[in-house]
This record gives C-alpha cells, sequence and structure tokens, in this order.
C-alpha cells in the first residue's frame, strides 16, 4: 500500500502519532483561544491586533531558535520515548498555568495585567515543550520504520499535525474560553497517556557529553548540518515555507476582522481551511512520488502557492464594505458573492504548500545517519525559528508603518518565489548525487 496507512494501526507507530496529534491540537486550542479572545475582545484597531498577533508567534517561536540544539542533543543521545513521557508530562503542568489564565479572561479579571501576561507565560513554555518534542517525532521514524515507509510515515506524522490544527482551530473559534481552559488541561492528560505507549527508542550511538552553551551549541550544529549541501538547500527552503506560514497566521484573525468584517468563527474557519489543505497536499505528494523522497514537484508546488496568494489577495480587494456595519457570522459570510473564490483560493495556497514540504521533511530523515537524525532536525527548527521570527518582526513593522494588512499578502507571494528558487537548487542538487552515485 503506498501510503502505508496500515501503520496506524501499529505499535511501533500509533502511540506516537496520536501522541503528536494531541500535543498539536493543545497548542492550537490554547493559542487561538488566546488570539482570538485578544483580538475580538479586547483591542479595537487592525495594528494592535495585528501586533498581538504576531507577539503571540513570536513568544511561541523563540524556544525553538534558543533550545533546538540542546533538544537535538538530548534526543539523538537519550532514550526518545523517555523523553516524550517527561515532556508530555510537562505539558499538564503548562497547561494548567495557561487554563487559569484563560479563566481569568472569561471571568474578566485583571485581564491586561494579569491573565493576558500569564497565557503569554503558558504559551512560551508550550513553545518549550514543543523545542523538545519537535526532532523526536520525526527522528524516531527512521528508527521504528523501515526505510520505504519513511515518506509514508512523514506524511502521516505531517498530515495529522494539521488534522489537529484544524481541531483545535475549529474549537476556539467556536467554543468560549472557560471550556478551553478545560479543554486544554483534559487534552494534556490524555497526550500524557498517549506518550506512555510510545516503544523505547534508545540512542543508536555512543552517549557524549551535553553542551548547554545554546549559543555555541546551536552555531555548532547548524555548522556541521549544513555541511551537505541537500541537507543545507531543504532547511532553507523548509524556513521560508514556515515563515510565509508565519505571516499568514499572523494575518488571519486581523485580516477577517478588518477587511473581511468577519466574526472570529470566520477566522477560525480560515485556519481550518489552511488545515485541511495542508493534509491534502502531504498525502497527495505521497502518491505522487509513490513512497520516494524526492525534491522534483517542490518548485512547482510553491510556485502555485504563489499563484494562489495572489488570487486570494485580489479577492479579498475585490470584496467590497460591510452595509450594516456587524461582523458577519459563518452563515452570513458564506453568502456573500466572493465567499466560495475566497476559501477556494486559500484551500489552495495550503494544499500547494503540503506538497512542497512534505519531502523536504522526509530529506533530512533519510540523507543523514540515524545517530545524527534528531540533530539535523534540531538544526532545521533553529533555522525555522529565526526564519519564523524574522516573518513576525516583519508583519509587525508593516502593520506599525501603516500597510493594511491586505497588502502585507503580496510580500508572502514574495517568500514564495525564494522557496521556489530554492527548491529549483535542491532538486538540481538531487539529481547531481544520483548521478555520482
Amino acid at each position: 500500500m503506498t501510503t502505508s496507512t496500515h501503520l496506524i494501526r501499529t505499535r511501533r507507530f500509533l502511540p506516537l502519532f496520536v501522541t503528536q496529534l494531541l500535543g498539536a491540537f493543545n497548542d492550537n486550542l490554547f493559542k487561538n483561544a488566546m488570539v482570538l479572545y485578544v483580538v475580538y475582545s479586547v483591542y479595537n484597531s487592525e495594528e494592535a491586533e495585528a501586533q498581538f498577533s504576531a507577539t503571540a508567534s513570536a513568544v511561541f517561536i523563540i524556544p525553538f531558535f534558543v533550545l533546538s540544539a540542546l533538544s537535538g542533543q538530548l534526543a539523538d543521545m537519550r532514550d526518545k520515548a523517555k523523553i516524550i513521557r517527561i515532556v508530555k508530562f510537562c505539558e499538564i503542568l503548562i497547561m494548567m498555568v495557561g487554563g487559569a489564565g484563560l479563566l481569568m479572561a472569561w471571568q474578566g479579571m485583571a485581564i491586561t495585567s494579569a491573565a493576558i501576561p500569564l497565557m503569554l507565560v503558558a504559551l512560551f513554555a508550550m513553545g518549550i515543550h514543543s523545542t523538545f518534542f519537535g526532532p523526536i517525532k520525526y527522528a524516531i521514524l527512521p528508527q521504528h520504520l523501515r526505510p520505504g515507509e519513511v515518506l509514508a510515515g512523514t506524511g502521516l506524522i505531517e498530515a495529522g499535525t494539521y488534522i489537529a490544527i484544524l481541531g483545535g482551530t475549529i474549537l476556539a473559534g467556536w467554543i468560549d474560553v472557560e471550556w478551553a481552559a478545560l479543554g486544554v488541561v483534559v487534552t494534556a492528560l490524555v497526550g500524557y497517556v498517549a506518550g506512555r505507549q510510545v516503544p523505547p527508542a534508545p540512542p543508536v550511538t555512543e552517549q557524549e557529553p551535553l553542551d548547554f552553551h545554546f549559543i555555541r551549541s546551536s552555531i555548532t550544529l547548524v555548522r556541521n548540518t549544513m555541511s551537505d549541501r541537500r541537507v543545507y538547500l531543504a532547511i532553507m527552503a523548509i524556513s521560508f515555507f514556515w515563515s510565509i506560514g508565519a505571516v499568514l497566521f499572523i494575518q488571519f484573525p486581523p485580516l477577517a476582522k478588518n477587511v473581511l468584517f468577519a466574526s472570529k468563527q470566520v477566522a477560525s474557519l480560515f485556519l481550518v481551511i489552511f488545515s485541511i489543505g495542508v493534509a491534502i497536499g502531504s498525502m497527495s505528494i505521497n502518491a505522487l512520488l509513490k513512497g520516494n523522497v524526492s525534491a522534483r514537484y517542490a518548485p512547482a508546488s510553491v510556485l502555485a502557492m504563489a499563484i494562489f496568494v495572489a488570487l486570494f489577495h485580489l479577492v479579498c480587494r475585490a470584496w467590497g464594505l460591510n452595509v450594516d456595519g456587524e461582523l458577519m457570522d459563518v452563515g452570513a459570510f458564506m453568502s456573500r458573492p466572493l465567499a466560495i473564490p475566497l476559501l477556494l483560493t486559500l484551500l489552495f495556497i495550503a494544499i500547494s504548500g503540503g506538497m512542497f514540504v512534505v519531502p523536504l521533511y522526509a530529506f533530512l530523515t533519510t540523507f543523514v545517519d540515524k545517530a545524527q537524525t534528531a540533530r539535523t532536525i534540531a538544526a532545521n527548527n533553529i533555522v525555522n525559528s529565526g526564519a519564523m521570527v524574522i516573518g513576525s518582526v516583519i508583519a509587525i513593522v508593516l502593520s506599525a508603518i501603516g500597510i493594511p494588512i491586505v497588502e502585507q499578502l503580496l510580500f508572502v507571494a514574495a517568500l514564495c518565489l525564494g522557496s521556489a528558487w530554492l527548491g529549483r537548487l535542491l532538486y538540481k542538487a538531487e539529481i547531481a548525487a544520483q548521478a555520482a552515485a
């Protein structure tokens, strides 16, 4: 079976799949419940809303930049399953703090002075949680799966992640914050139980001393990882993709509110459509490549993404004013003549993005020594997070200098062109390596 969906029924894959799915669900339930509450209930200006959305994204991303080198060392030199159990236990404690912030917001208690800072602290801690879990969920695959299953396993992990993002995003847009507070704690508890079922994954290399100097270890890790041209180009292309994703996710809530005059449920719908699209793209590219790891379709995929971003921009510009002045619910939004074209362009942005990024992650787990896999993913996370922080900062600056959210979409389209160039270079390096073999 090409897609190897039989992996879902095996203990060597299912507990990991469920654990990462619940983690991604919880990240997005908490983050989106917080952002949508603040955008729709606290602030009342496009600039302030965009800046808060960007700040929340940056707070979550910064731990990846600072701690990924250490997380990669730990994952390669310690039992990955044991680390998963520790990390998932910490998630329970973190979500108790975040849930308390959501409950304070619900009660209207010290919203700006205590509730929002408490939620941002929990979001930062979840960034640390994801920093240590991130390398494991990819690096453990070559250890538990057969060589012909790694691309399929990567695709399933990526699709599962976006299905989880979908679920968390839907709930965040439709339930009140008090229920979100309960949901994040319960999900953390279930995730801990699932994480305990992951089979042992002992290190495949001799243990080395851990380097706790995060600047030195990060520089060393990235430099050593980037020595392989294919891995270097894959990491750079993935980083461009995630900077694009960061800017889009920052833009969606204020875009929905201030350009499309839509409620937080519609903002949530945007994130849902995006998540569905990436999941479709993740599975489609595996079928096209028939299990082979290749960047063959990467340039065309991301060029298509640029085209659909430009079309999304044009539809947003043509949307028009809301005559009654009220924010539209989903039903009123869908009754607008441009609603379907808008959602279709968004869907195809995400499908082409998923087709672009999944083979690149498979590159990182198949073209390096198994003893270095987690550190390769960690190096990728460092560079990705740096690109995402830069994208968040640019989004903040663009909003601060008065560039409308809808015009910022053109910046996203330009980033897609950079990704296409890197994807083309990666495919040429792939062909050259095959010829030399």
